[in-house]
Order: C-alpha cells, then structure tokens, then sequence
C-alpha cells in the first residue's frame, strides 16, 4: 500500500492508535478519516474482530458496517431484506431530509429498478462502446498533447476532470462551453456542506442542484420534440419507464449518471497516476509490456474504489452473522474494506498489474446494482493509458495529493505532477 519509509512509520502508528481504540468507539464513517488517508487500519480491525460493526453515534447517525468482500455480496443480493430506497434514506451513509429525497434507478428496489435501467442500457452496448472508443481516443490526445512540459501542473484538472466532463457532454449532448457545470454539479451532489465545503449550507447545496434541474429540463424538452437520438437524456425522454418521471424522479437520474460518469472515472484516473508513483516497479513492468492494461485497469480500479460505500436499509429484523439488525437500521456496506480483503482476494495490499483474477473486485457493486457503465469506465482508462504510454516514459508525482472530504467518494482533489521535457 504504501511504498515509502516515512509512509510505512505513519501506517504503523495508525494502526497503534487503531488497536488502542475500544470497537465501541469505531466509527469508520468519519470523513475526516478517508480525507487524511488513514482508515485502513481501522477496517483491517473490523474485518479481523467484528466484521459486521453497529456504530451508535456519528454525524450520520447510528449505522451498521459490513466489511468483509463475501458478507458485503449476501448482502447486496438480499433484496427483500436490505432496501436501496430513496423513500427509506437511499444508498449512502448520509441521510438526507425527506423532503428533499430524489428517486433514481439505483435507489429502487425490484422490479422498478430495472425498467429505469434498461432505458439508459442501450448506450453501454459493446457496439456503441466502440463508436465512443473513437472519439475517447481523440480527445484524449488532444488533451495529452496540450500538457506542459517541465513545469508542475494539477493532473486532476487537466486530465481526469477534463476528459471525464468531456465524456459526460458526450453521453447527454450537453452544450460543450458549459460542459465544467456537469463537472461542479456532480461534486454539489456528493458534497458535505460545512465551513470548508464546496458549499456552506444545505440550502446552498440544493440552490445549485435546482439550478441543475432547470438547465436539464429545457434540454429535456428540446429532446422530447427532437426524433429519437443515442445520447442518455433523448432515451430517458423517449423511454418507456421514463419519459414521465416526475421532477424529483428526474433531477435523480440525472445526478446519478453525472456522478456515476464523473466521480467513479476521474478518480480513479487520477489514482492511477498515484498509484503507480507508489509502485515504480509496476510502472516498468507496464512499460516494458503494455499488453498488461488488460490487467492494470481493473486491478486499478479495485486499488482506488471510487465509491467507498454503498447503504441499504433492512425491511424487517434480520440476525446477520450473529448480529441483530432491526427493522429501519442503516447498513453500510464498505466496498473499500471489501477489497482489502485477504479471504477473497490475494495480497489485497499489494498492487499488482497482472493479476491473474485482477476482476475480484467490489468497486462496481454486485448484482443487479452493479454499475451500468462499468465498461465504459473501464475503456476510457484504458484508451487513456494508451495515449500515455506512446508519449510519456514517465509522470512523476511531485507531492501528495489532496483528498476529497468524504466517506462516499474516495477520490483526490488535485495531484501535483510534473512531465520531463
């Protein structure tokens, strides 16, 4: 995990501090844990000693944690138990007044989950995968030729927001000069307001979401009076199960496509160029044989987890490994301690590019939630990464990098690196 001497005395002394802690007082969910980097320890215990976790007290309230990879799956399939609806709190750890609650196809059970899906399926077939392939590769050499040389620049902002935000326009033909508002929408959408936040407030926070609905809305309509075309918000006004969702059915859908197209891939963009610099030895290797992105990019996207978590709530009292869960509870499943580990995946610390199971992962959920776009995702780093390895020998990361203040996007704010001239 970490490749440094410095690196390897702060993990130890983590670990102290997380063994000296009662499991009473855990409560892995803190933000500020996953902002510092230093919650690994913390699910390492859980998993040894009390892998299914109830936390009494919290900012998010009480909530349970599930943190073993195999636990995790029974309960992401148990659906007539364990609820992803947005009417019972959704699918993150942070509840959101009820008042404000919006529907999407991933906070709906079976079997509305699916006819909201299938709307949007048709743009992750393998043919129209190939179709973006092509413009995918063009933007992302232009993008890399226009970087700088010898000077240090922000790889978060110049590459994995711009291609990512660019992709998006892409998906839902969204005007391109204001293109970055999909970019700030999606950060809006998983932000915690406070005095170092995005946003002070709640209100604020929902002022820029409403914003969001309007703009969308009259594209929506644009779209409904158009023929039918391939982009993502035309087969939502042209769908079957989704050409008359109601406003807050709407705004939901949107901001999941947004967030599930914008956080899950620019962050793992950026956590590829980190993790790399960590293990120089897995650069060379990519180097010297690049047929290994085949391997490298799910192996990379298990290494970052973009999404920390996913959240369902029990539907009845259910005794789950010897714990009662009741009726109402939250329960947090922590797709980032699910893939630490060791019982189902080999040396879950390490990060190795040829994998021979580099896909036993959790990072796209499990079952019928699994994330719909999860090969496109993997395309884009792909393609990406190919462009990199025919112009760079080398990206060095020139600092650490800053944090996203959140126990759901695991993500990196900016990462300082510098490209040789």
């Amino acid at each position: 995990m970490h490749g440094t001497i410095e690196s390897t005395a702060k993990l130890d002394a983590l670990r102290e501090r997380a063994s000296s802690l009662s499991l009473a007082q855990f409560d892995p969910g803190d933000p500020e844990l996953f902002r510092t980097d230093t919650f690994w320890p913390y699910f390492d215990r859980l998993r040894r000693e009390d892998p299914v976790h109830y936390c009494k007290d919290s900012m998010f309230g009480p909530y349970w944690s599930v943190t073993r990879y195999n636990d995790i799956m029974d309960i992401e399939t148990n659906h007539s138990v364990f609820s992803s609806a947005s009417s019972l709190g959704g699918i993150t750890i942070r509840d959101i007044d009820p008042d404000l609650r919006r529907e999407s196809f991933i906070s709906m059970d079976p079997p509305r989950h699916a006819a909201q899906r299938k709307t949007v399926a048709p743009m992750f077939t393998p043919t129209h995968l190939d179709n973006l392939a092509l413009n995918i590769r063009q933007r992302s050499a232009e993008c890399l030729d226009n970087l700088p040389r010898g000077e240090v620049f922000d790889w978060v902002d110049r590459v994995s927001i711009e291609l990512t935000t660019q992709m998006l326009a892409v998906l839902f033909d969204f005007p391109w000069e204001d293109r970055r508002k999909l970019t700030r929408w999606s950060d809006i959408a998983t932000t915690i307001p406070g005095p170092d936040g995005l946003v002070a407030t709640e209100d604020e926070r929902q002022a820029e979401l409403t914003e969001c609905a309007g703009y969308f809305a009259r594209l929506w309509k644009e779209r409904i009076e158009q023929p039918p075309k391939s982009d993502l918000l035309s087969m939502m006004a042209h769908g079957a199960a989704t050409r008359d969702m109601d406003a807050r059915n709407f705004l939901g859908n949107l901001i999941l496509l947004i967030v599930g197209g914008n956080d899950t891939t620019r962050n793992t963009m950026s956590g590829s160029i980190y993790a790399l610099s960590q293990h120089p030895e897995q650069y060379r290797k990519l180097r010297e044989n690049p047929a290994l992105l085949d391997s490298f990019v799910p192996e990379v996207i298990r290494w970052q987890t973009p999404l920390a978590h996913m959240r369902r709530t029990a539907l009845a009292d259910f005794e789950f490994r010897g714990k009662q869960i009741k009726k109402g509870d939250k329960v947090v499943m922590w797709y980032v301690s699910g893939n630490r580990d060791a019982e189902a995946i080999e040396k879950p610390y390490d990060f190795i590019i040829d994998r021979a199971r580099p896909r036993t992962h959790l990072s796209f959920g499990f079952g019928i939630h699994r994330c719909v776009g999860l090969r496109l995702a993997e395309l884009q780093l792909k393609i990406i990464w190919e462009e990199i390895l025919k112009r760079f020998d080398h990206i060095d990361v020139v600092g650490e990098p800053k944090r996203v203040y959140s126990s759901f996007v695991k993500g990196l704010e900016t990462l300082p690196v510098k490209i040789a001239v």
